[in-house]
């Protein structure tokens, strides 16, 4: 890939750089370059060099970023040509060949760094696959990297979604735009994957991440084994996952609150999508549009029997960590207000930036302050087909509280 007949581009790194490729970390920051034999190009396979001049590590290049090198391969030296790519796709799908049947249609082939793809994701629904990029490195690979898909995995079409960071650079030197159809027939609106039996849309084209919140079916499959009789509240409901399982568990009713009309629209459509089932007909199904923390602390009437809070991310930055633990413990408070006695509490977080550690400690606190005895369930983090292999990739945390 990327053929040049420039001579290979060669660095060396600082002895705290040297130990972190050791232990597998992915990444290589600018500021950790000592010696570099020539400029680099955007998204061509550079190798790393210890101070003996032995191998360490070989990556893909981006030169205006501060992750310099984002790492493909450490350890022994290989030759990273075709075939290379070819077993490195066939090894990362063959990882989830046994994850889903045929009433799941909707889960993640490729999850970045963790997958051995650095800033790059590909997710399935049904016969269509969405490739989000988020680094630079990927764009002048596209070609390649669309064989190898199409290739292997034969899908019907695929997506491109960018980053936000990318768009501009996508379009200008790359003539791609996000929601892009790259392969196969043109698509106009969501298309329809099944999971673990239940209908939903995605809107691939347009909506969040790559359509879809796929990281949150397990703990979607959870809520449905604790929902028979109950009366559930799903805040920041985005297109209704949890609210479809608990549903189809036996709920009596479910609330979708969210800010986003858009969002809500998507749920109902949901609904309807699986009004063949008798548990999700016999559902009383409501939505309320408005801002969760605000409708949380004055619907102080309402009562629930399950409450789930799966905000968004609360912390994008490391300076927004303080904060968003703060925001965490109040919604958690709120949340436990609007439980009946015998309630589930469900609190999740996808704020990378918030350890497991904080999250998990504020959640508890805030039970602790609330007076009631209650009894701590289970927690969770990554599904498999979500594999988090390095400290920053860990985003996903759950806690089950009981009242």
């Amino acid at each position: 890939m990327l053929p040049t007949a420039s001579p290979r581009l060669r660095l060396r790194v600082s002895p705290v750089a040297q130990a972190a490729l050791r232990k597998g970390h992915p990444w290589l920051y600018s500021d950790a370059i000592r010696e570099q034999n020539r400029e680099g190009k955007l998204g061509e396979l550079a190798v790393v060099y210890d101070r003996n001049d032995r191998f360490l590590a070989a990556g893909l290049f981006e030169p205006e970023s501060p992750i310099r090198v984002r790492l493909l391969h450490s350890g022994k030296p290989v030759q990273i040509d075709n075939e290379w790519w070819e077993r490195r796709l066939r090894s990362t799908t063959e990882r989830r060949a046994d994850l889903f049947n045929s009433l799941t249609t909707g889960f993640r082939w490729i999850n970045g760094e963790s997958d051995g793809w650095p800033g790059l994701v590909l997710d399935r629904f049904g016969s269509t696959l969405v490739l989000k990029i988020y680094t630079g490195i990927w764009l002048p690979r596209l070609p390649e990297i669309l064989r190898l898909i199409t290739g292997q995995l034969q899908p019907e079409r695929i997506v491109i979604r960018l980053s936000r960071n990318l768009q501009a650079m996508a379009l200008g030197q790359f003539a791609l735009s996000d929601g892009q159809v790259l392969f196969g027939p043109p698509l106009e609106g969501p298309v329809v994957f099944q999971e673990t039996g239940i209908y939903f849309e995605a809107d691939v084209l347009r909506g969040q991440k790559t359509g879809f919140f796929l990281d949150q079916r397990e703990n979607r499959r959870i809520v449905e084994t604790l929902s028979a009789g109950r009366e559930v509240l799903n805040a920041f409901s985005f297109s209704g996952g949890f609210s479809l399982y608990a549903a189809r568990g036996g709920a009596c009713a479910v609330s979708d609150l969210d800010i986003s009309r858009h969002a809500l629209e998507s749920s109902e459509r949901n609904f309807k999508l699986n009004q063949e089932d008798a548990r999700v007909t016999a559902c009383h199904h409501e939505l309320v549009q408005a801002d969760a923390f605000e409708w949380l602390k004055n619907e102080r009437e309402r009562k629930f029997d399950l409450v789930v809070l799966d905000p968004p991310s609360l912390a994008k930055r490391e300076l927004e960590r303080e904060g968003a633990i703060r925001a965490y413990g109040a919604l958690a408070v709120a949340g436990m207000e609007r439980l009946r006695a015998g309630g589930i509490l469900l609190a999740c977080s996808c704020s990378a930036h918030v350890s497991i550690e904080e999250f998990y400690a504020v959640i508890r606190r805030a039970a602790e302050k609330s007076g009631r005895v209650f009894s701590e369930q289970r927690t969770a983090g990554h599904a498999q087909d979500h594999p988090a292999t390095f400290a920053e990739a860990q985003y996903l945390k759950a806690i089950y509280l009981r009242f």
